[in-house]
């Protein structure tokens, strides 16, 4: 497991570099100057330039890029524009909440589509089967904004069962009314995808030769669904869960922004809209490492289902 896990962190070191310089360059042609934000719109082109001197802004970009990469690996991730704070002190203000909202968002995505393909799968050719089906096409089919958006006009303002704009602490510390919008939003949009490929995978799984011969041992039907038929078609769905991350981290921009939720994903929202070019380059890095250690959890998963994996 060691062995696989340091080839893994080896592996993902130039994506995550490659993932920075490509950040980088694209910050560097957004047509503000941070120098003229610090100085002033009424600034004049000397201190202009004397600021954007003291920035290393008048330097080349691969220069820039690599003294950037230098202070990352120093701890240094520079000083907000805007607040003048620690990059590192903003970041460590929202990794919470975002971790947060990730996590709940998946606590109500995985069983609950786990479970709707499974019965889904049990109950094939049925009305059951079908509405089934059904509701995980139309979960896949709705954008998160649009979730977020209904659940805000009627849970939370219309029928007011539940808080819906910021976040009022930690889980353990009464913030969990709060968290359960936002990571219903989230969550919704993945319910849809893990039943149908649960789904899949329990069917190709029931016809296999191990699940007949749990069944002429005399084994309970529930006991051969849970603990031989879907124990072995978890791999497709650690494998899609994996493949959505990325689309976990692009859909908690778009639901920190709308609750309010005070994450990585509104923070560097906010850093792009401002020009505030630290903040943004480093939330992007947080960003870009939760999804390569979420790709990791998933390659562990795979040791941890199936041996086979590790020996080859």
């Amino acid at each position: 497991m060691g062995p696989m896990i340091a080839r893994r962190l080896l592996v993902s070191m130039p994506a995550l570099v490659g993932v920075l310089f490509l950040c980088f360059c694209l910050l560097q042609v957004v047509p503000t100057d941070p120098a003229l934000i610090i100085a002033g719109s009424d600034a004049s082109p000397e201190v202009v330039a004397g600021i954007r001197a003291d920035l290393g802004l008048d330097r080349p970009l691969l220069i820039q890029f690599f003294d950037y990469i230098l202070r990352v690996a120093q701890g240094d991730l520079g000083r907000s524009i805007i607040s003048n704070k620690s990059v590192m002190e903003e970041l460590q203000a929202t990794v919470g909440p975002t971790t947060e909202l990730m996590l709940g968002a998946m606590v109500l995505a995985v069983p609950l589509g786990l479970v709707l393909g499974t019965v889904a799968a049990v109950q094939r050719g049925t009305l059951i089967d079908r509405a089934i089906v059904a509701l995980s096409v139309a979960g896949v089919s709705m954008p998160v904004f649009f979730v977020g958006l209904i659940l805000m006009q009627y849970v939370g303002y219309k029928w007011d069962l539940l808080p819906f704009t910021g976040r009022t602490g930690p889980v353990w510390d009464g913030g969990l009314p709060a968290l359960i919008l936002p990571a219903l939003t989230l969550g919704s949009v993945l319910v849809g995808p893990i039943a149908r490929i649960t789904r899949t995978a329990v069917l190709e799984v029931l016809g296999a030769d191990f699940v007949r011969t749990a069944r002429a041992k005399g084994l309970k039907e529930w006991v051969v669904i849970v603990h031989h038929a879907l124990r072995n078609a978890l791999i497709p769905v650690v494998t899609l869960v994996g493949l959505q991350a990325a689309f976990l981290l692009g859909g908690a921009v778009v639901t920190e922004t709308m609750f309010s939720w005070p994450g990585v994903g509104r923070l560097a929202v906010g850093a792009i809209v401002s020009s505030d070019f630290p903040t943004a380059q480093g939330a992007i890095m947080i960003l870009a490492l939760a999804f390569l250690v979420i790709n990791l959890i998933v390659d562990v998963l795979y040791v941890v289902l199936d041996p086979r994996v590790q020996r080859s």
